[in-house]
């Protein structure tokens, strides 16, 4: 699933690709579910509207349109976007697809089919959950201390609840603990002040360099993450631990592992990330 950094480099392609100022003059959805069921009602509610700004929160996108409305965008496990030329050849996976006056169409590929577009005066309603994104000012090691402290869970799920975190997944979450060494089972009350403060510090140094390398991809297919216009996401090439089972730390040399923790893949070093007694 696309996590901050890849749906972050999504907006910032999609705007230099000059999406917003696009106005909407037709839609076509072969899937209903990924509109909500209702397909003539979106249909309706988007065409003749003008994207104004795009905007994101955790792994949502968020475009505003003009008359006053919010489409909502969740990518999910297989969901992608591509803004092509009207003429382009189609894959049979796009399911929702939006024509423009340009002559161009951002095209909804999901071959998994659980990603959602929506529309309405607010964003979808699982934004309003979401937690504070932790690469902005109001996320800070005080903040996140006490979300660590008034519960009584295992650090790495606690790390993937979207109310606490916004946008950590899979991939980074195993990458922060990893730098700051500590094991994905420790409970999240009995981490220490100076190991919060390493994995603050982590977890915004995850998502920057993420963020620098436009995103991490496990593969070079449409099914994996491409960043519309140009190019796959470079990422993978830095990370540390994570699908690396039976490689050696690049901090310690041993051997990385593969355990599951909450129902979730993880990675880990035995060594740097000391499993819990």
């Amino acid at each position: 699933m696309p996590e901050l950094p890849e749906v972050e480099t999504i907006r910032r392609s999609l705007d230099r690709l000059r999406l917003p100022g696009r106005v909407v003059t037709g839609v076509t959805v072969t899937w209903p579910r990924s509109v909500g069921g209702n397909p003539d009602a979106f249909r309706d509610a988007l065409v003749g509207r003008r994207l104004t700004a795009s905007g994101r929160r955790g792994k949502y996108l968020l475009y505003t349109l003009e008359p006053a409305a919010i489409l909502t965008i969740h990518l999910r496990m297989s969901g992608r976007l591509y803004l092509v030329p009207r003429t382009e050849a189609t894959t049979g996976y796009e399911r929702v697809t939006l024509r423009f006056d340009d002559g161009r169409e951002l095209r909804f590929y999901d071959p998994r089919k659980f990603g959602r577009m929506t529309i309405g005066p607010e964003p979808a309603s699982g934004v309003a959950r979401l937690g504070p994104e932790p690469l902005e000012d109001a996320f800070t090691p005080a903040v996140f201390a006490t979300e660590l402290q008034r519960r009584r869970r295992m650090i790495k799920p606690l790390l993937l609840d979207q109310g606490v975190v916004a946008g950590l997944g899979n991939i980074y979450a195993d990458e922060a603990l990893w730098q700051a060494r500590l094991h994905p089972q420790e409970r999240s009350d009995r981490v220490l002040p100076q190991q919060v403060t390493a994995l603050y510090a982590a977890v915004r140094a995850v998502l920057e360099r993420g963020l620098c390398n436009h995103g991490t991809s496990l593969g070079n297919g449409k099914v994996n993450f491409v960043f519309p216009g140009s190019g796959y996401a470079r990422n993978q090439e830095n990370l540390r631990v994570f699908r690396r089972t039976g490689l050696p730390c690049p901090r310690c040399g041993s051997v990385i592992e593969r355990i599951v923790v909450a129902q979730r893949s993880t990675h880990v070093c035995p060594a740097c990330q000391v499993a819990p007694k």
